[in-house]
């Protein structure tokens, strides 16, 4: 299992467009084939920084998923806001695969 990390520099003042966004994908990345864990938006600290963190099986899966996303209605409707309201500044993907499992002795 992987785990992609996705760190968005966002428009702080367009922060309400990625909220929106980041529900949208709530609905498309699960429907699509990625365990999506959460999206979540600046709170507290950097206005700026915002993150998307899903597992999926492989790399291979990985292809698979994003040509499932890109036909999903949802999906290219949303690939479509993001260039629209032009909120992502940045977007940069991580790899990540869990180190630390499994967690906890049973007891």
């Amino acid at each position: 299992m992987l785990t992609c990390i996705i760190r968005y520099q966002i428009d702080p003042t367009r922060k309400s467009r990625f909220e929106e966004y980041a529900r949208n994908w709530g609905q498309a990345i699960p429907r699509c084939g990625a365990d999506l864990i959460g999206y979540y938006a600046p709170h507290e600290g950097s206005s700026t920084l915002a993150y998307g963190i899903y597992n999926i099986e492989s790399l291979a899966a990985y292809e698979a998923y994003r040509a499932r996303l890109a036909a999903d209605p949802l999906g290219r409707e949303n690939y479509e806001l993001a260039m629209r309201e032009k909120f992502l500044l940045r977007e940069d993907r991580t790899w990540l695969k869990l180190a630390s499992g499994p967690h906890g002795d049973g007891r």
